[in-house]
């Protein structure tokens, strides 16, 4: 099992920049992908970033303006997020795939507003 803890959401005006962090309750290098997701009312959750350690996956609403990264020493995975618009207002949700299951974390509100 995987508990995955996510942190570093709040209130941004648009063009401003937020760092989303997911802590997984296991080393992350034993882990096989780990991504982030994110959920707006009323919309279903979709794909924002995936990585492998090798290999990085972003959704075209992502590309250019947010990076995943992960930090095998601090255990840790970050979203960075920049150029943010109102329609990235959102729960960010971490995902981490482990031994062929799908694990998620509680979430953390992105919201964009001026």
């Amino acid at each position: 099992q995987v508990q995955l803890v996510e942190s570093g959401g709040g209130l941004v005006q648009p063009g401003g920049s937020l760092r989303l962090s997911c802590a997984p309750s296991r080393s992350i290098v034993t882990i096989y992908r780990m991504g982030w997701y994110r959920q707006a009312p009323g919309k279903q959750r979709e794909l924002v970033a995936t990585t492998d350690g090798s290999i990085t996956n972003y959704a075209d609403s992502a590309k250019g303006r947010f990076t995943i990264s992960r930090d095998n020493a601090k255990n840790m995975v970050y979203l960075q997020l920049s150029s943010l618009k109102p329609e990235d207002t959102a729960v960010y949700i971490c995902n981490a795939r482990f031994l062929g299951n799908t694990y998620w974390g509680q979430g953390t509100q992105v919201t964009v507003s001026s």
